[in-house]
């Protein structure tokens, strides 16, 4: 369970050709993946669907989503925090575009060792292991 103040998100993990759809955020310097924190009562996937539509410009595949894991690492971008994240696999329905807060979208190969320096901690220890496995 986490603990107050921890941060908790849903994300998608979308691979195509053996790279990873990745974001970076306005006023950021490293990459992780499309998502974000649910709204109070919004259920995980429902929060997903909601933010990629928010940061991408596009939709979840009907029906596509599936569980890939519940990860946590310390947060990116905010000093003594820790990432809360339900990941799903997924795939898009339309092309993605930054929208919202997200400056740059960049697919990652996924056994590019030059990208680790990139991919915000969650994203590096935990999700890129774990889809290499697959």
């Amino acid at each position: 369970m986490a603990a107050d103040g921890d941060i908790r998100v849903a994300c998608a993990a979308i691979v195509r050709d053996g790279a990873l759809l990745c974001v970076r955020k306005v006023g950021t310097g490293l990459f992780m993946l499309p998502g974000g924190k649910p709204e109070p009562g919004e259920e995980g996937l429902a929060a997903l669907q909601r933010e990629v539509m928010e940061e991408l410009g596009c939709a979840l595949h009907p029906g596509g989503a599936r569980p890939l894991g519940r990860y946590k690492a310390p947060a990116a971008h905010e000093a003594g925090r820790t990432v809360h994240a339900d990941i799903w696999l997924a795939d898009l329905s339309g092309v993605p575009q930054a929208q919202a807060e997200i400056a740059e979208i960049r697919w990652i190969d996924l056994h590019d060792p030059k990208a680790e320096p990139l991919l915000a901690p969650l994203l590096r220890t935990q999700v890129m292991p774990a889809l290499r496995q697959l």
